[in-house]
């Protein structure tokens, strides 16, 4: 398959690339500036795009089977906080960046996108979303070590997966675990929908290599059409 990567330099990005060519799949890695990146594998090539422009986004698209956008603003694998504070300061990006897929996609409707969230729009139990109660979200950002001002981020991509919602393109929503981070590839996860996927004691978590895994399975095996899912240990 030819698999579009948007985000392909960042920490789940990187991973979902590497992931797919060890499948032997073709990708196109998109990032900000593709003049800045030496490359040498077989079956990839690099592109710039502007995500937040739906006519940058319409001109990638010929040839690929999926599109997967782990867009954030920043570079999180370089610069974790500088992240998180632009997305403090602009937490209506991810709906942006949301609303220039679908738009791109009117004219390619047999291409199936794939879009990296957040996990603050799960389910703690059934009915209870931390995204809709400042007291469990700013626990949940304590938890994580992450400042309270983030919870705007947090209802951002709550916002972008209800944009998705309204569509009918063949969209899937990726909520990963609560805590993330770079870890060992072990294949071996959980898989669910709408609510946190909690360990035997009681933490979400999974690592970018398994993450990279769960959505290489859904380019492959699709499952989650018009639908959001999760994983977890």
């Amino acid at each position: 398959m030819h698999i579009g990567v948007i985000g392909a330099t960042g920490g789940i990005g990187s991973r979902v690339v590497t992931e797919a060519l060890g499948r032997g799949h073709h990708v196109t890695a998109f990032t900000r500036d593709a003049t800045r990146i030496s490359e040498d594998r077989e079956n990839v090539v690099w592109k710039s795009i502007d995500v937040l422009d739906a006519a940058s986004v319409t001109a990638a698209i010929p040839g690929l089977d999926v599109l997967i956008s782990g867009f954030q603003p920043g570079n999180a694998a370089r610069d974790f906080m500088d992240t998180v504070e632009r997305s403090i300061a602009d937490p209506t990006v991810y709906a942006t960046a949301a609303k220039a897929l679908i738009k791109a996609l009117e004219s390619h409707p047999r291409t199936r996108l794939i879009v990296i969230g957040g996990a603050g729009s799960l389910e703690l139990e059934p009915g209870v979303v931390a995204a809709d109660s400042d007291e469990l979200l700013h626990e949940t950002l304590d938890q994580l070590g992450l400042p309270r001002g983030y919870a705007a981020a947090v209802r951002g991509h709550r916002d972008a997966l209800n944009v998705l919602r309204l569509s009918n393109r063949l969209w899937t929503y990726f909520s990963p675990a609560g805590d993330i981070a770079p870890g060992e590839r072990t294949g071996r996860f959980r898989i669910g929908g709408d609510q946190l996927v909690l360990d035997a004691d009681g933490r979400s978590r999974i690592s970018m290599e398994d993450a990279a895994v769960a959505l290489v399975d859904e380019v492959e095996l699709p499952r989650f059409v018009q639908r959001r899912f999760t994983i977890g240990y």
